[in-house]
């Protein structure tokens, strides 16, 4: 491996780390073999909040059902909105 440049430099604020991440060039310190292959398999994809208005009866029945199948009511809808996403497509 190459000679790596010291990295865990004391920054005075956040500015100056990220001008020094900035400017870090990582073909200077690095050569591709040196790098491995990993996964991140625990990533979990990103979600956005969203509103949205149902009627109280189903919102009622969906929680029903969720509970007897006992998950997160939120999670239920997730999947029945996937499902119909993907059929539809």
């Amino acid at each position: 491996m190459n000679k790596v440049k010291k990295i865990n430099k004391p920054f005075k604020n956040e500015d100056q780390e990220r001008e020094f991440w900035a400017n870090f060039d990582l073909s200077q310190n690095f050569k591709p073999e040196d790098f491995k292959k990993v996964s991140f398999s625990n990533l979990k994809p990103s979600t956005r909040s969203i509103s949205i208005r149902i009627p109280e009866h189903l919102l009622v029945r969906l929680k029903e059902k969720a509970n007897k199948l006992n998950i997160p009511y939120q999670s239920l809808l997730k999947e029945y909105i996937a499902t119909g996403v993907t059929k539809n497509t």
